[in-house]
């Protein structure tokens, strides 16, 4: 692809993106769970007819795809990239007057990943109990180091610190969570902390979602090994035979 046409290509998709209805649409879809056009038309306020031509479009620009289930005709969006490209354009209006909330269903903003970390309302409560305890120091360059008593808290976790801090990448860093707007734990310090709670099955993950479900054990142990109160995980998803998901409250 020539300069000219990458240039026309981010004009079409930032076009497709800045209708208000459309990215209503879009920010629903985040938590990867497929909608039908009714629910999609419900949230974006619009008419059914209406709602069409925006699918339309936006499956034309590559950023839903359709899944066809019967008589039924469910969205997503059209993969992570799209999710990521969201997150990053709501950090960068963070402090633009907003025209919406965007309705991003609990489950998302309880626990997701942030490319190979924990973002959401989890991680931001532990990354402020680890400055709160001391385990992280703030340093001047954006940048976290781990306190003595920090440390071994996640040596503690099986979390070899010292092979971190060899890793050509940050080793710890505040990353701004676009649903909570204040910072959770980035850097290989924060990947590897993702790593073990899933490994140890603290943390699952769907296969087709970015959402992460805290287990009766994870609540357990983080709140034990982090000495913090989490709160409850208001929703399940139920996987519909083509693996698209449709949220549901918990019972």
């Amino acid at each position: 692809m020539n300069a000219e046409q990458h240039d026309i290509g981010v004009s079409q998709v930032a076009a497709a993106i800045a209708e208000p209805a459309r990215t209503k649409i879009l920010c629903s879809l985040m938590d990867g769970h497929a909608r039908t056009s009714t629910e999609l038309a419900a949230i974006a306020e619009v008419s059914a007819s209406t709602a069409s031509a925006h699918l339309s479009k936006l499956k034309e620009s590559a950023l839903v795809r359709l899944h066809v289930q019967g008589r039924h005709r469910y969205y997503s969006l059209a993969d992570k990239r799209v999710a990521q490209a969201l997150e990053a354009l709501m950090v960068v209006g963070q402090n633009a007057a907003p025209i919406f909330n965007p309705r991003t269903p609990d489950r998302l903003q309880f626990a997701r990943t942030c490319y190979d970390h924990m973002a959401g309302t989890l991680a931001v409560l532990l990354h402020d109990r680890m400055l709160e305890k001391g385990w992280l120091l703030e340093t001047d360059e954006q940048v976290y180091q781990l306190s003595d008593s920090g440390e071994a808290l996640f040596e503690g976790l099986g979390i070899e610190v010292k092979d971190l801090n060899t890793l050509r990448r940050r080793f710890a860093c505040p990353c701004l969570d676009w649903s909570m707007r204040r910072p959770h734990l980035g850097g290989s310090l924060g990947a590897a902390l993702l790593q073990t709670a899933i490994k140890r099955k603290w943390l699952t993950q769907d296969l087709d979602s970015r959402a992460l479900t805290l287990t009766a054990t994870g609540r357990k142990e983080l709140s034990s090994r982090f000495a913090v109160e989490l709160p409850v995980q208001l929703t399940t998803a139920k996987p519909t035979s083509t693996g698209a998901r449709i949220t549901s409250p918990a019972p």
